[in-house]
């Protein structure tokens, strides 16, 4: 078919080299497939004609009840995922188990761990307790652990990191609670050395210093906090996965909200670089730009996942971001310029001030795009945003709080934690395809549960995802129409990625998330793999 060729000439315009490019014709080796996060798979043996003959060939049962939200890995032949403290291996085929390796530490509120990242024989993820670790994924061996955060501060690491040219990318979460601040680390993936630290919100005097500090950011960066006293600079933290353009040596690392998240009145100014996209030097660390998609943030309005990089067909670069506020933004990174802001949710009374009364606001603060985040159709042209509809309500706690709560405990500014959720009778999600140079919209299904999971295109012209009911869908790329269906029987929260290994292409779906904040179904963690 003749529109493959410049589809995957301009993917290889942004990839480092044909290793990477032909790497994604069969296997998923990284969070969002590419390092760029396009989520588009090179694969067409299951397609519109055939995939009403999908089945389900076997599943991993993880044993555990948590927030299965991994991303899911396969390189040549083999599966690897997360759950909070356990990282394992299985045969991308039959799901037999090849290795599973435990870690004990104390649990976190959420029981979340969002995957891992695989180079050169190696697989790294993160930890509660506020590690980095490496493990040999042929055997599961540990290989080492270097400490990134500090869990007594309210610290944590749950994002799944990418790794290229010998160098980890992680960052801490935690920037809901008082006094944590966002930081961005490369660690050397043979021996885990923190290469360098960047702190995505001001670094002041006494703040911890775990390794070299990047080149200085952009000099209006602390002078863009003007906090009250008693409100320490707080927020800026990754918790999800970021993106990197090999060709360009650029790191982009989505920005958590400032916080106390509902009440910005005590910092005032543009508080960089919270809600921000901040592009690094890869080797380096040292700031390049930054582009704050969420100003004056009080709606805990996370950039929440790892932002699209792609070619426009005129090649231009582009990157597509969709954040926690219910929009899909376009950047051309030419220019620097903001193309468009779609909503690809519910928007609604988003200017209204939070009140000791009550605001209520659309998307909530588990509304709109969360940790898994939009993906790019080169065949189509389109650009894909899974999203949730649900809307929250804030009641403010009074001033006087903010000062006087403890420092590393959740300091959101409201009286019921991060506000009171709509009953999850009301909630439903939007799938939206968009088109990529215009923005306008293609087409878009309402589903009857939040769209939460890995939203995965292929060259087969299908567009595979699931929902929080536990609904995993095949549509129609190009008109949208649900060409099948099955019920997984659990939340799919995580990764949906395809890949072959040479025994037909198969699909593999994280289901089963079962989480606090979440009224999802209460069952064990799942890998499911279908195929014809």
């Amino acid at each position: 078919m003749q529109w493959k060729l410049p589809a995957l000439a301009a993917a290889a315009g942004l990839l480092s080299g044909p290793a990477l490019v032909q790497a994604a014709f069969k296997d998923w080796p990284s969070y969002n497939n590419t390092l760029t996060s396009d989520r588009y798979a090179t694969l067409d043996a299951i397609d519109s004609k055939n995939v009403t003959g999908l089945k389900v060939l076997c599943s991993f049962d993880t044993g555990e009840q948590m927030s299965f939200q991994t991303g899911l890995l396969e390189v040549d032949g083999t599966l690897f995922a997360t759950t909070e403290h356990d990282t394992f291996s299985i045969d991308a085929n039959t799901c037999k188990q090849n290795w599973r390796a435990h870690g004990e530490f104390a649990s976190g509120f959420l029981k979340v761990n969002r995957g891992l990242a695989w180079l050169d024989g190696r697989v790294f993820r993160g930890t509660a307790d506020g590690r980095v670790i490496a493990y040999a994924a042929k055997n599961g061996k540990p290989l080492w652990s270097t400490t990134i955060a500090d869990p007594a501060k309210g610290e944590s690491v749950p994002a799944s990191p990418i790794a290229w040219n010998g160098l980890v990318f992680i960052g801490n979460a935690g920037g809901d609670n008082k006094g944590v601040k966002g930081r961005m680390y490369a660690l050397d993936a043979k021996t885990g050395h923190i290469v360098w630290e960047f702190y995505m919100v001001p670094k002041a005097p006494g703040d911890v210093a775990r390794g070299p500090e990047a080149p200085g950011a952009a000099s209006n960066a602390a002078s863009s906090w003007k906090n009250a006293k008693g409100i320490p600079i707080t927020g800026g933290a990754t918790w999800t996965s970021y993106s990197l353009d090999p060709a360009k040596g650029l790191l982009y690392v989505p920005g958590g909200n400032p916080a106390p998240d509902f009440a910005n009145a005590p910092r005032q100014g543009e508080n960089l670089f919270a809600s921000s996209i901040v592009v690094l030097d890869a080797k380096t660390g040292a700031y390049q730009k930054h582009f704050q998609l969420v100003k004056r943030d009080f709606h805990d309005w996370d950039i929440s996942s790892a932002p699209v990089l792609f070619l426009s067909k005129v090649g231009h670069r582009m990157l597509a971001e969709a954040p926690k506020d219910g929009h899909l933004y376009l950047i051309d990174l030419n220019s620097g310029r903001t193309v468009y802001r779609k909503p690809v949710t519910t928007v609604s009374n988003v200017e209204a001030p939070m009140t000791a009364q009550g605001t209520r606001f659309c998307p909530g603060s588990q509304g709109g795009a969360e940790w898994n985040g939009a993906a790019f159709d080169p065949a189509e042209n389109l650009i894909f945003t899974g999203e949730a509809d649900w809307c929250t309500t804030v009641r403010t706690a009074p001033a006087a709080s903010l000062e006087s709560a403890p420092l590393g405990q959740p300091w959101s500014g409201a009286t019921e934690g991060f506000g009171q959720q709509d009953d999850h009778e009301r909630w439903s999600g939007w799938m939206t395809a968009t088109d990529a140079d215009t923005g306008e919209r293609k087409w878009q299904f309402h589903a009857p549960f939040p769209l939460m999971g890995g939203v995965t295109p292929t060259s087969g012209r299908l567009l595979l995802f699931g929902d929080m009911g536990g609904n995993f869908y095949a549509f129609d790329a190009a008109s949208g129409k649900k060409l099948w269906s099955t019920d997984l029987g659990g939340a799919i929260g995580g990764g949906v990625i395809t890949y072959d290994t040479g025994q037909g292409q198969k699909i593999a779906v994280a289901a089963g998330m079962t989480s606090p904040i979440w009224p999802t179904p209460k069952i064990n963690g799942k890998v499911v793999v279908l195929g014809l």
